[in-house]
């Protein structure tokens, strides 16, 4: 077979688009010999392969890795024994970019889609890899016509593999594998359990390997993994096994397990183009821009356009990031860290740690605790290596550094201490390091000697001791309420609304701070600010008895103060029974909320839902709860229209607001506590 000249190495990722669009158009993949399912035996690396130059470290810069050519017939490496593409992912019949001569392997290339778009499932439990030094000026990718414009020539047709696992643009293992309905993997049946089985006993590896793609294609990860494991026990250096491995290793969100399964692959096989387009796409989900370059640049026929697009975004979003958490704009911080995340980087660690920073920045604690504990699970140990660097901090330094922040914000004294620690001794160097290491350790210290004094009755010292720790963390909720319960003690009624009103301003939800600035205002007498702040708290802690009970007596006193007639309201108790109507009038009368269960005993849903009433009255002490026996006062039963038992009506300051005939325990609640708080 003749072939054209091998074309010139392109100096840009635009030049990569190009060049890749040319190739699958222009040459003529080779063929190996028939019969060969075991895997070559490992090649050295030849000085025309492209390798990556050394990153700039903190500056985050990213090398450039030309994509060379796609030529001769170590550049287009197959394997058998791989899982074959799903039927929706690529168009039936002959496909651009493949041929099949003989019984020789199949050669595959991700051209046909190559201006298509794609999608990744995110996973929670991805494990990172690489470096994440970005530049931000990867060059723009060709436009949509791209492949219209240069069409490959069609190759001829062939019969369907069913032993090949394809990657790059069917994203076959990272999101387009059919799972189940719980959205996990699906479960085996029976029948398959016992295919398992005898697939298990097997002597051949590769009749092993081919029920391990079969349980693959039906979601059955886990059963997928035992197959390849057992497969890989009898030919431990077969290297397409070792890629669908890594396959179901990304479908049970294992992906720092899938990198370290890829890179085994490609110390069997250096040239193994399938392990290069998976590898790629893992480190594009790590957010390891270097790492996702270079082994695009080594994926064979030709390198995914996909990909590349995805890359370039992801760098793109990420480069912006930086920037703007070098100026301190944390708006932009999380809108790109966001961004970069939505294009593909969905399981970086760090992208998570900027995003958890940038939470905390904007006081949202919340959302910041939720974002750090997520980039906590995931386990970057696998294959970030220790010069990994990430504006400027190495990157495990960050995590850690970010870590302590949420845990400092969050009262989370012991927690901060520790993992400022670990930052330190990651990056001993890093100035951002050093400075708040000194912070944690003055908070921590200031805390815990405010919390000894307060203790022992010195409120006046402890008072000063949480003050010395808010001169280093003047956004630290904890220490405002600390200071203010000490001010709640010496009598200083302003200042301990004063504190308490800080801690708001950080988290408004701050139930503590709440609370002890409600009480403040009722040792002033503000009954309007206490009962407002009071009613809050009953919607966030519907079933504390004492925020219920404090609730009431702010109540009463705010009507007293107004002169209002309070001698009828009461807290607490038994439900009620009603005899008459005269009695029934007066008790919906009383100030608040009143439920009246109409019921009889003989009544087989009542007798079910009477405990649950008797429940409520004691959850919801400040809520007047009656019942009335329609056979004993069938007066206020007509006078009420009841028809129907088990029915409950719900009166506000004697003005009814709603009924409900047969409610279940759920709703009947859920009023309860919209009406009664």
């Amino acid at each position: 077979m003749s072939h054209r000249p091998p074309a010139p190495m392109p100096d840009t990722l635009s030049d990569a688009f190009a060049a890749a669009v040319l190739l699958s158009s222009t040459d003529k993949p080779d063929t190996l010999p028939p019969g060969r399912l075991s895997p070559v035996s490992p090649l050295p690396h030849s000085s025309k392969h492209p390798t990556p130059s050394s990153s700039s470290g903190s500056s985050g810069s990213v090398s450039r890795v030309p994509l060379a050519p796609a030529s001769g017939l170590a550049s287009r490496r197959s394997h058998s024994g791989e899982i074959p593409l799903p039927s929706d992912a690529l168009p039936r019949g002959p496909r651009p970019g493949h041929r099949r001569t003989g019984s020789g392997p199949l050669i595959f290339t991700s051209g046909t889609s190559a201006c298509s778009s794609s999608a990744t499932s995110p996973l929670t439990n991805a494990l990172p890899a690489g470096n994440i030094c970005p530049s931000g000026r990867l060059a723009k990718p060709l436009p949509s016509s791209c492949s219209a414009s240069i069409p490959p020539p069609p190759p001829p047709p062939r019969a369907t593999r069913h032993d090949v696992l394809g990657s790059g643009t069917a994203n076959y293992g990272h999101g387009s594998i059919v799972r189940s309905r719980s959205g996990g993997t699906a479960a085996p049946s029976t029948e398959e359990d016992a295919m398992v089985r005898r697939a298990m006993s097997a002597a051949d590896p590769e009749e092993v390997k081919r029920a391990g793609n079969e349980q693959y294609k039906k979601g059955c990860f886990e059963e997928a993994l035992r197959l390849y494991d057992r497969a890989l026990a009898m030919c431990p250096d077969n290297a397409a096994c070792r890629g669908n491995r890594a396959a179901a290793l990304i479908g049970l969100r294992r992906l720092g397990e899938a990198v370290k399964e890829c890179e085994e692959a490609l110390r069997i096989d250096p040239l193994y183009g399938r392990a290069h387009h998976r590898l790629a796409s893992l480190h594009i989900r790590l957010g390891h821009i270097e790492d996702a370059l270079k082994h695009l640049s080594l994926a064979t026929p030709q390198p995914d356009l996909l990909e590349l697009h995805k890359l370039q975004t992801v760098e793109k979003h990420l480069g912006r990031c930086l920037d703007a958490r070098k100026t301190g704009d944390w708006k932009s911080v999380l809108r790109e860290s966001d961004a970069a995340i939505a294009a593909g980087a969905d399981s970086s660690t760090l992208l998570l740690a900027a995003r958890a920073e940038a939470l905390l920045r904007l006081n949202l604690l919340d959302e910041a605790d939720m974002a750090i504990s997520s980039a906590s699970k995931l386990d970057y140990s696998f294959s970030c290596s220790s010069d990994t660097k990430f504006s400027g901090f190495l990157a495990n330094a960050y995590l850690f550094y970010v870590h302590a922040q949420v845990d400092m914000a969050l009262g989370r004294f012991d927690h901060a201490v520790s993992s400022i620690d670990k930052a330190r001794i990651v990056d001993p160097g890093n100035t951002e390091v050093v400075t708040m290491h000194n912070k944690v350790k003055a908070v921590a210290r200031a805390r815990s000697l405010g919390n000894e004094l307060f203790n022992s009755g010195k409120f006046s010292e402890a008072c000063l001791a949480y003050g010395e720790g808010l001169k280093q963390h003047p956004v630290n909720k904890v220490l405002y309420c600390n200071r203010a319960a000490c001010r709640f003690k010496l009598g200083q009624w302003e200042k301990s609304v004063e504190d308490c009103n800080e801690a708001l301003k950080i988290q408004p939800n701050y139930t503590k701070a709440l609370l002890r600035r409600a009480a403040s205002y009722g040792k002033m007498e503000r009954w309007a600010e206490s009962v407002k702040d009071y009613e809050v708290l009953r919607k966030e802690l519907p079933g504390d008895t004492e925020v219920a009970e404090a609730y009431f007596h702010s109540q009463v006193a705010l009507k007293s103060s107004r002169g209002e007639e309070v001698s009828n309201m009461k807290f607490g108790g038994e439900v009620e029974a009603i005899t008459g109507t005269e009695q029934f009038q007066m008790a919906i009368s009383l100030p608040g909320v009143s439920v009246v269960h109409f019921m009889t005993p003989s009544n087989q849903q009542c007798c079910k839902i009477s405990p649950f009433v008797n429940t409520l009255c004691t959850r919801y002490p400040s809520v007047n709860f009656l019942k009335v026996d329609v056979n004993e006062s069938p007066a206020v039963a007509r006078a009420e229209n009841v028809r129907t038992i088990p029915t409950f009506k719900i009166y506000k300051n004697g003005i009814r607001v709603k009924e409900m005939i047969c409610p279940s325990q759920q709703l009947l609640e859920y009023s309860v506590r919209h009406y009664g708080i």
